[in-house]
């Protein structure tokens, strides 16, 4: 019989979305449990498909990318897919409840070119919302030994030091200042994918909010009014915020949705519940190869060109 997810099962995830490499001591030291509790926990997590696997997410701009966000309606996935592909490679892609679809791709060139080009694409699909998405304090430096790690990570965000070195045939100093680089960098993610129809009674949603005015101050207002019920650190897009919330009961969502509204500084909410998250990564792998290519030791000047 499948076990149903409880609220200690939810802060373990939350964690592993912030960051998979936490070791499994360290969340059992903050959640008061031991690590082989945490392990087990994972395990089951892992068994049940709650967690679908765990996931390198880098933001699009890291590479040289720009990224378009969109969210459309009255098609299935695989006709939009299919659509923006012709503009740019998915970035992700998340089905919601109400056949609205929120994706995002990364594209080379000018962004307001490829927008247009996608509105056109899609002009026989009902667009609610497009944008850019930019974020003005991404700033990285990739060199070609992070490239490395990063395309040895790729495969399993969670493998050890030791055995990347390894393969890498770095040393393990190496290997760790390489990490501590990477985990540091606002723009480069590990997390986890996870199956929102798996989660029992706990529902996972996402709130959109764009902000006229100062949006860090905005940000820190919300982190103090919705942080218990955070399933993951927002996310910062210039003028707009996602939040990643849960709750177990669906009138409370609502609920939420409207104290949103009060936080000063918020212009629109828009609510997305999600029924699947996918992160295509064949975009990142592509950029891997040239990189790995390159003879330069910092390959951001070249990446961009």
């Amino acid at each position: 019989m499948t076990q149903k997810m409880d609220k200690l099962d939810i802060e373990i995830l939350s964690r592993l979305l912030n960051n998979c490499r936490t070791p499994d001591s360290q969340i059992g030291k903050d959640l008061g449990v031991s690590g082989v509790a945490i392990k087990s926990r994972i395990q089951k997590m892992i068994k049940q498909k709650v967690i679908k696997e765990f996931a390198l997410k880098i933001e699009p701009p890291v590479l040289g990318f720009s990224v378009l966000y969109f969210v459309v309606t009255g098609k299935e996935i695989e006709y939009i897919i299919d659509k923006i592909r012709l503009v740019g490679e998915p970035f992700f892609v998340v089905p919601c409840v109400g056949g609205i679809t929120v994706c995002s791709i990364a594209v080379k060139g000018d962004p307001g070119k490829s927008m247009e080009i996608a509105k056109n694409i899609l002009r026989d699909v009902r667009v609610l919302s497009i944008f850019e998405a930019r974020n003005p304090e991404i700033r990285s430096d990739l060199t070609k030994t992070d490239i490395e790690i990063i395309d040895i990570l790729l495969k399993d965000p969670r493998m050890k030091i030791e055995e990347i070195a390894k393969i890498s045939r770095f040393s393990t100093k190496t290997v760790g200042r390489s990490l501590d680089k990477l985990l540091s960098d606002e723009a480069i993610q590990f997390t986890a994918i996870y199956n929102p129809r798996k989660m029992g009674e706990f529902i996972p949603f996402a709130i959109l909010v764009s902000v006229d005015g100062n949006i860090k101050q905005t940000l820190c207002e919300l982190e103090k009014r919705f942080q218990n019920s955070f399933l993951q650190k927002p996310f910062v897009h210039l003028d707009k915020i996602v939040l990643f919330l849960y709750s177990d009961n669906v009138y409370k969502i609502d609920e939420l949705g409207q104290s949103v509204h009060e936080v000063r500084g918020i212009q629109t909410v828009d609510l997305f519940m999600p029924k699947e998250i996918n992160f295509p990564q064949g975009w990142v792998k592509n950029t891997m190869v040239q990189a790995k290519k390159s003879k330069r030791l910092h390959l951001m000047s070249e990446i961009h060109s």
